[in-house]
């Protein structure tokens, strides 16, 4: 029998919840994200910033009305935060920051502080109508939120 190796990694750690499509749900997003990493032992920053511009995005772009998103974050090794949301809008993905930002605009800059901050971010399309964000934040020995590759895909 020919057995396939697994690149799937299996969480360290774990936290998801649902939260109501609303701004005190994305704030809720980010309370409780903060209350986990702290709990876990893990910097705030700049997961928690992470947090609250995709949560946001699933609120403003994402949002279907009754429906909820969902925030899960996960410990992956080797250390390695991932922060997800997921929300109920997959046939509005988001679109490559850097090509679309308009210098006099007053929104539309929270992906691009996702991709300055994360060490890697994408979306994961979901069975309809839902998509996933996804970043991923490096956790070494020292935090550290510049001089580090990016690295921003969108799978399907």
């Amino acid at each position: 029998m020919n057995q396939r190796i697994s690149t799937h990694r299996v969480p360290l750690r774990q936290f998801s919840v649902p939260l109501s499509a609303t701004r005190r749900g994305a704030r809720l997003a980010r309370l409780l994200a903060t209350e986990k990493l702290l709990a876990w032992e893990l910097p705030l920053d700049p997961a928690r910033l992470i947090v609250a511009e995709l949560a946001t995005n699933a609120v403003l772009h994402g949002r279907v009305p009754g429906q909820s998103f969902r925030l899960a974050l996960s410990v992956v090794p080797p250390r390695t935060l991932r922060i997800e949301l997921t929300d109920t809008r997959g046939d509005r993905l988001p679109v490559n920051p850097r090509g679309t930002a308009d210098a006099h605009a007053e929104s539309g800059y929270g992906l691009l502080l996702v991709e300055e901050l994360a060490d890697r971010w994408g979306v994961r399309c979901r069975p309809v109508p839902s998509k996933t964000v996804w970043a991923e934040l490096d956790l070494g020995d020292e935090p550290s939120v510049s001089g580090h590759e990016t690295s921003h895909h969108i799978d399907q």
